[in-house]
Parts: C-alpha cells; sequence; structure tokens
C-alpha cells in the first residue's frame, strides 16, 4: 500500500467517523464541521473520479488543514482556557477562527478577552463585552451570559436565568451550560439536586465531548461532596492536563472542608492567596466565608447511591479507561520493542532496502512455510520484526505504542511481554500450519486468506493485532464481573476496530488476514488466562 491509498483510508475512516459522531449533536451547534467535512468527501471522491493517483494526497491535505489542525488547535485552547491563559487562548483562536466560521469560532477571541479582562479586575470592559453578546437563541449568546454570571459568583441568579429562560430540549443541546448549571447547584448547597441532575445529563455529557466535560462535573460533585480522596485520584488522573496546581488544589481545599476537615481545607485555599489571579482569589475568598454544607446532612438515601456509583464509575475508569494511559507509569517494554524494530529496519536499509521481500527479507529472517518446515524455526521470531517499507513501519509502530501503552500499564510488564510474544510468534505459526497442510489448490475461494509454502510473511501486524485481542478480554471481563460501564464502552470500540481492520484485509491484497486474525484470537486466549492469575491478586 502507497501513501496515497493510506491517506484514502484515513480520509474515509475519520470522515465518516466524525459525522457519525456529529449526529450526536444539534446540527445549529456544528453545522461547520458537518458541511467541512461532507466538502472533503466530495472534493476526495471528485478528484479519485478524475485522477486516483493523487486523491489521497489532495484529499488528505484537505484533512489536515480543515480536521486535524482545527481539533488540535481547539484542545490546545481549551487546555489554555481551563489553566486560566485566556490572552494566549484568544491569539490561538484568532488564528484559528476562520476555518470554522459557522460553529461560533469568530466571536471566540471576545469572549476570551473578557475573561482576561475579568482575570485583571478589569470587570467593567468585560463585561460590556459579554453584554454585547448576551442572548438566550445561539451556544455563543447562552456562553457569554454564563460568563457573565459565572465571574460575577452569581450562582443564584444563575440557577433562576437558566430555569426561567432555557427550556429542558435547550439544556440538552447545550453541554457548557450544563456544566455552570451542575456547578451552581453545588455552589448553592443543593446537593441532592447536584446528584440527581447530573444523573439525568451524563449520558449527554458522555455523548458530546471527550471526557474531559463530564469528568469535570464529576469533579464539582467529588468536591461538594466532601470526597478528597476520590477527587485526588481523579485530579491526578484524567484531569491531569486539564487543570493547574491551583485550580486542583483549590477544588481540594473545597472537598476537605465538606468533609469536614475544615483547617485542612482553609489552609489549602489560604496557600493559594495573592498568587495574581483576581478571579481564583474572589473565588478562594466565597469559599471561606460561604463553607460548603456537610453532605452527611443532606443527602438523601438516592444521592448516596449516585455519589457511590461515581466513585464506582472513577475506579474504573482506573482500570479499563484513558486513566490507564494517563497513570504515569513508564512504558519500558513497549519503548524497547518499538525500539528493536527500529533498530532491525535501520539493519536493513544499511543492507540494501527494506522493500526486496524476495531477497533481503528473506535472508533477514521473513517467514517462508517451506523454510520453516525445512527446521529454520528462528523465522517465527524473526519475521515478526521485520518490515516492508517505511509505511509498513509506521503503521505497526503507532498502534504498538497506543495499543501497548494500555495493556502494559493493565497487565504490567511481563505478562505484556507474553502476550506480544505469545501473539506475534503464534500467528506466525499458524501462517506456517495452515500453509503446509492446507493447500492452496484444495481451498478454492479461500486461497487468497492462506498463503503458499513460499510466500513470506513479515511485520508486528499479528502481535499488534494479538494486543487488541488481548484488551477485548480485558474489557469483556470488566463488562461481565465488575458490570464496569467504561469496559462495556472500550469493548464496543474494540469490536469497532476489529470489524474495521476486517475491511481492510478484505480489500487490500498485499496484508495477511490470516496473521492478523490468528493473532486477535491468540490474543483474546491469552489475555483471558492472564487476567485469571492478574485479578486474583489485584482483589485478594
Amino acid at each position: 500500500m502507497d501513501l496515497n491509498s493510506l491517506l484514502l483510508w484515513i480520509i474515509g475512516f475519520w470522515c465518516i467517523v466524525l459525522l457519525i459522531w456529529l449526529t450526536r449533536i444539534p446540527f445549529n451547534q456544528l453545522r461547520g464541521w458537518v458541511i467541512v467535512t461532507l466538502f472533503i468527501l466530495a472534493v476526495t471522491g471528485g478528484i479519485f473520479y478524475l485522477n486516483p493517483n493523487v486523491a489521497g494526497l489532495i484529499g488528505g491535505s484537505l484533512w489536515i488543514i480543515l480536521i486535524l489542525l482545527p481539533l488540535n488547535g481547539m484542545k490546545k485552547a481549551s487546555q489554555l482556557i481551563s489553566v486560566g491563559r485566556y490572552s494566549e487562548a484568544s491569539k490561538l483562536m484568532k488564528r484559528l477562527r476562520w476555518l470554522h466560521p459557522a460553529d461560533g469560532w469568530l466571536e471566540q477571541p471576545e469572549l476570551l478577552r473578557a475573561l482576561e479582562m475579568g482575570q485583571r479586575g478589569n470587570m467593567a470592559d468585560a463585561m460590556k463585552i459579554l453584554n454585547r453578546y448576551q442572548t438566550n437563541a445561539t451556544p455563543i449568546g447562552r456562553s457569554a451570559t454564563v460568563l457573565l454570571y459565572r465571574m460575577g459568583a452569581r450562582w443564584e441568579e444563575l440557577l433562576l436565568w437558566i430555569r426561567n429562560n432555557l427550556p429542558e430540549k435547550v439544556l440538552f443541546k447545550d453541554s457548557t451550560v450544563v456544566s455552570y448549571y451542575l456547578r451552581a447547584l453545588g455552589e448553592t448547597g443543593d446537593l441532592n439536586g447536584l446528584l440527581h441532575e447530573f444523573d439525568r445529563f451524563e449520558s449527554f455529557l458522555e455523548k458530546t465531548g471527550d471526557g474531559a466535560g463530564v469528568n469535570t462535573v464529576r469533579m464539582f460533585i467529588l468536591a461538594f461532596c466532601g470526597q478528597p480522596e476520590h477527587l485526588q485520584k481523579l485530579l491526578s488522573g484524567p484531569l491531569a492536563a486539564i487543570f493547574t496546581q491551583n485550580i486542583s488544589e483549590f477544588w481540594l481545599g473545597t472537598a476537605e472542608m465538606a468533609a469536614g476537615n475544615q483547617n485542612v481545607g482553609r489552609d489549602r485555599l489560604l496557600a493559594l492567596s495573592d498568587r495574581g489571579d483576581l478571579g481564583l482569589d474572589n473565588a478562594i475568598a466565597l469559599r471561606l466565608s460561604q463553607p460548603p454544607i456537610a453532605p452527611e446532612q443532606v443527602l438523601t438515601e438516592s444521592s448516596r447511591k449516585i455519589l457511590a456509583r461515581v466513585a464506582n464509575e472513577l475506579k474504573h475508569e482506573g482500570q479499563y479507561g484513558r486513566a490507564v494511559i494517563l497513570n504515569g507509569k513508564k512504558l519500558y517494554a513497549t519503548y524497547v520493542l518499538i525500539l528493536i524494530n527500529l533498530l532491525v529496519f535501520a539493519l536493513e536499509i544499511k543492507s540494501g532496502g527494506s522493500e526486496s521481500l524476495d531477497v533481503l527479507l528473506y535472508h533477514m529472517g521473513a517467514l517462508e512455510p517451506k523454510a520453516f518446515w525445512a527446521g529454520e524455526w528462528w523465522r517465527l521470531v524473526n519475521a515478526t520484526f521485520l518490515h516492508a517499507g517505511f509505511l509498513h513501519l509506521g503503521m505497526n509502530m503507532m498502534a504498538l505504542y497506543v495499543l501497548g501503552s494500555f495493556v502494559e500499564r493493565s497487565l504490567g510488564i511481563w505478562r505484556y511481554l507474553i502476550s506480544y510474544f505469545v501473539c506475534g510468534i503464534g500467528s506466525m505459526l499458524t501462517i506456517a500450519i495452515l500453509a503446509r497442510f492446507l493447500p492452496a489448490q484444495t481451498l478454492g475461494i479461500l486461497a487468497r486468506f492462506v498463503p503458499s509454502q513460499d510466500q513470506i510473511t513479515v511485520g508486528a501486524s499479528g502481535a499488534i493485532m494479538g494486543l487488541v485481542g488481548v484488551i477485548a478480554a480485558i474489557m469483556l471481563r470488566g463488562w461481565l464481573r465488575d458490570k464496569s460501564r467504561v469496559a462495556a464502552k472500550g469493548l464496543q470500540s474494540i469490536l469497532f476496530i476489529i470489524g474495521l481492520q476486517a475491511i481492510f484485509d478484505l480489500i487490500t491484497p498485499q496484508v495477511s488476514m490470516l496473521g492478523h486474525n490468528s493473532g486477535l484470537i491468540i490474543g483474546f486466549l491469552i489475555g483471558s488466562l492472564l487476567q485469571i492469575n492478574w485479578r486474583s491478586k489485584s482483589y485478594s
């Protein structure tokens, strides 16, 4: 597969995935993304009809400029906003806003400028800017209104405005307003309302974000309900890259006060004062003058169950979700495996090229079933570290980094390495066995999926698909044993990846579908076996 073909695959896959995700969100909120995505698909399709050899290159360029760049830019802007660096976020949005003018990006720099002014204490000018955009009819107008109330810590008024002006159907279209609505319930001491409304809006928040939105609301819940230990895990895990140390300390101080540790909480908050952030200073002053309500005095039985579920899902996030990847453990084994693959590839290049399948790779140890059965068993290992070209190597190493990081941190180094090598060697052995005992001439239409005795196979794909199988086993066990929603969603994602890989294998003759599928099955089996021991130790 060449670069042009790979880009066609990437464009088609990500554009379709993006369109599916956008169906969850009201069209008027993200219509620019829909228009841009359809435009890229249409242009790429038109060029493919005229000249398929350049369609992927042109479409890929559009995809980078109109989707990848804005997505990463927005992610960076959100990070800057979350840590209070409004000036930098405003400058970044000024450069990005013309890429998606239909989604309210044109107004974003001004709103951020208002936040910057409020942060510096220039509340009058900040209010003037926000008043200019204030309206209930548009997402940007509602955001401006919410910011007006938030900057003045007018939480009671914010609740009244939402209840009197925004029908439920509007709330279920605006995740920003919902997030501030839930915080306002906590700030005003309505803990039962906070928990039950979160229970009602949780699914909506999960659908419309990347996890940061729902975890931010979980932060409010754990803080106002006095759960500092659980909050610490959330702030050092899923939210570690979102909030600054100052903001984390503010919410931990709030949690300590709500838990009854008044002196500890006050000391945390007072230590944050006078650091040049007027907004933070005002929030600290308000918290100290109006301490959080003790949750044990007000929480109903149903609210306690919701709070327990939030804490339990946080635990599951640490076992099955993105928090596994963010837990800070070093990826020693994954880095070593990637390094070995790179060094072997460098040796291929030094020896005369990486795509001489009939000469170079064969002599370096590519799997040829006939040679294996002649006694060259070491080909089962060597073949897993050889790659046919830069594209083949790059795709496998990116997949190894993403999948390997999860498995290594979930199972530990040694179980991870056992999984990797058993899957890689096992998939190569499966190819060798079937090539010998199922001659191609007896298979008819299935001959395409079983290599001949003379066909050679290289690549880490079998081991990597084995990691997919291991992850599937982890998620399935989490769903069945722990009743984890996080694991259930992870399993759905893995099944989607498997389906996509199957389609790719069917239409790409150069890849080994047998190697992929055998690695996947072996990975699922070995992952299930390794987890029996792993789980028994973890929960004994």
